[in-house]
């Protein structure tokens, strides 16, 4: 993978949870290839073992972990694993999360009709529940385990990955907007929390990406453009969608001290313009 541009990450420790997706692969890599040593968590040991294996094979040091971001005990595990062989964690990232089908909804607006699949009043409040706790507590308690190395550390940083839903819900999904919304929230209030100890936490908000989580909702079985991918791409105004390894240049910048020193508390968009489009 060619990177934009190089930052120094040499003698630095990363995590990186969800590091085995689409996008967080791509995470993964990127602070690699500048030097960092990179723990790549995530619960498929298949796609874990992927990741390791391209960034192994392009000269960068990493392992893989298969853990649940919500289990304390298993992250604290991990934990004592990276400090014996690397040392202290000066990298987060925060990129687990995800969607479910039974807190969304089938169609945009409700009318009341009866033959609507799965309305609003259908939703699964375990489902809602479950996937608040992913997105949002999937990004606290990681927080809570790996940033303890951080305070006084030199450049320490925490990147979340939120969302262009918590800018504005998309139909549809509102406990996943309503969760990414947490997790922007959530970076804020960090942001203010760990400013005294020389911890920077700031996030990035993915636009609309080719991801195995949406393949299905955008694309058909004949790999054309689901009506869903057409009306995001009329509201985006660059027409497409992004590809994952344009969010590097973004976590780049983040991630070096020198580069966003002063930089803290902000949500990034990586939207292609769509945050900033009013529709018409």
């Amino acid at each position: 993978m060619k990177l934009p541009f190089q930052v120094d990450l040499n003698h630095k420790v990363a995590v990186v949870t969800g590091g085995s997706g689409v996008l967080g692969s791509v995470l993964s890599r990127t602070l690699a290839q500048c030097g960092a040593k990179v723990a790549v968590l995530a619960r498929n040991q298949e796609k874990i073992d992927e990741v390791v294996t391209s960034i192994t094979e392009d000269g960068g040091t990493v392992r893989g972990y298969s853990v649940d971001v919500l289990d304390s005990e298993s992250l604290q595990e991990v934990k004592k694993s990276i400090n014996e062989e690397w040392g202290k964690i000066d990298i987060l990232i925060n990129g687990a999360g995800g969607n479910h089908p039974k807190a969304t909804t089938s169609s945009e607006y409700f009318t009341g009709d009866e033959e609507e699949a799965q309305s609003f009043f259908d939703l699964s409040p375990h489902a809602v529940d479950d996937l608040f706790r992913l997105n949002f507590s999937g990004t606290l308690v990681p927080t809570q385990v790996f940033a303890k190395d951080m305070p006084g550390n030199d450049g320490s940083t925490i990147i979340n990955v939120s969302s262009m839903n918590a800018f504005t819900p998309l139909t549809k999904i509102p406990a996943y907007s309503g969760a990414k919304a947490a997790v922007s929230n959530f970076t804020q209030w960090l942001a203010v929390h760990f400013s005294k100890v020389g911890i920077r936490v700031n996030a990035i908000a993915p636009g609309f990406f080719l991801t195995d989580q949406n393949r299905n909702l955008l694309l058909n079985e004949a790999g054309d453009y689901t009506e869903r991918a057409d009306k995001i791409l009329t509201q985006t105004p660059m027409d497409r969608f992004g590809e994952a390894e344009e969010l590097a240049g973004t976590i780049l910048w983040l991630v070096d001290s020198k580069a966003s020193s002063f930089v803290n508390g902000i949500v990034v968009p990586v939207d292609g313009g769509f945050s900033a489009y009013s529709g018409v």
